[in-house]
């Protein structure tokens, strides 16, 4: 047969001719398949072209703000304790910053082996100032590193300070202009008020009351406990006297005083101690104060909560006063108002001021340094 071919199928002997059509529908079927493959390839690889920058957009973004994810690691700020306060030690085991205060990406330690990687090294004074500990100036310092000073004392019981010129970067006490403060109290916030209408004059045996320990005659508040208790009578406990009290009856004993003396042993910008925040305050008498100046107080305390010396000329006019109070049960009511609105808290764990320094670091200058620690530490105001 002119231009045909014959193919054998099977063992049967069957055979037919090529027929064009047949041929043409063939290959048109299998050019088909390949278009059809064609396009499903360019429709898979178009969304993963798409995705692939996406992806890549997401993973820089992902790296950028990797610094404001709160889980991450690299944020953790570590704060190494030289030596503990007073050598008393506290448990750092675990994330204790955040377990016990919730402040995040804080880890405190205090094995001097972390010395190369810290963040921020700490050194409480009163151990220097007694040459119990050092500064480990004979170990290479990191670059970055942070060297804090940290201190509860008045100036007048902080020794000589000039020769820690140029070695610390940061300041740790209770005045609040340091890098960080640490008060021996504050007033928090309540959530919601208080309905206190209790009378705070009743159950009251005495007058005025003041609790001391280290009395020496040429203190300020020394003068003006002897020229108050001219005017009026002040009960006094403490190891000055033989009305010594244990702990547990410090604070029963002065809510049964209308008036307890807050009277600092050191007359200091900002240095208000637990005189007022815990004797006075949490003991439920109207706190008498002398110590820094009026306007440090009204800066930290409720107003109309206490009763400064300097308000008055002469401690026999105060006397006068106190006396008129004590007989106004309104008036003296009237200084326990605050009460409604606000809480103390007192800060009695070195951890927690540890803590703090976290919440400050990244605000902080970071070439700062203290080229006269002395001048600093004296400044009045």
């Amino acid at each position: 047969m002119t231009g045909g071919v014959l193919i054998s199928v099977g063992s049967g002997g069957m055979s037919s001719s090529w027929k064009p059509h047949v041929k043409l529908k063939s290959l048109t079927e299998c050019l088909m398949k390949q278009i059809v493959c064609s396009s499903m390839k360019r429709l898979l690889i178009l969304p993963f072209l798409c995705v692939l920058p996406l992806g890549l957009l997401n993973g820089w973004l992902s790296r950028s703000l990797k610094p404001l994810n709160p889980d991450s690691k690299s944020e953790n700020l570590t704060v190494l304790l030289w030596y503990w306060p007073f050598s008393r030690p506290s448990n750092l085991s675990g994330d204790v910053c955040w377990n016990l205060y919730r402040i995040p990406h804080c880890t405190l330690v205090d094995q001097h082996s972390y010395f190369p990687t810290a963040d921020v090294v700490v050194f409480h004074h009163r151990e220097l100032e007694m040459s119990i500990h050092t500064l480990p100036t004979h170990l290479p310092r990191p670059q970055g590193q942070k060297w804090a000073w940290m201190s509860l004392e008045s100036p007048a019981h902080s020794g000589n300070l000039h020769q820690y010129a140029n070695i610390f970067n940061m300041t740790i006490t209770y005045r609040r202009d340091a890098d960080v403060n640490i008060p021996y109290g504050k007033l928090l916030w309540r959530e919601g008020e208080e309905h206190l209408d209790e009378d705070h004059s009743l159950n009251k045996s005495s007058l005025v009351c003041w609790v001391v320990s280290n009395y020496r005659s040429n203190h300020k508040r020394s003068q003006v406990y002897r020229n108050l208790s001219a005017s009026v009578p002040v009960t006094v406990y403490g190891h000055w006297t033989k009305n010594r009290l244990p702990s547990s009856e410090l604070l029963p004993t002065i809510s049964r005083c209308y008036f307890y003396l807050a009277l600092e042993n050191s007359l200091a910008k900002d240095y208000i101690t637990e005189k007022l925040w815990r004797n006075a305050y949490k003991g439920r008498a109207v706190p008498i104060v002398l110590g820094p100046p009026l306007r440090d107080y009204k800066a930290v305390a409720p107003p109309n909560s206490f009763i400064h010396v300097d308000e008055f000329g002469s401690m026999n006019e105060l006397g006068k006063y106190l006396q008129q109070l004590a007989d106004d049960k309104k008036r003296y009511n009237e200084y326990f108002t605050w009460k409604k609105r606000w809480r103390v808290k007192l800060y009695t764990d070195w951890r927690e001021r540890l803590c703090n320094i976290c919440l400050k670091h990244k605000s902080l200058p970071k070439h700062k340094v203290y080229s006269d620690l002395q001048a600093w530490v004296s400044a009045s105001s």
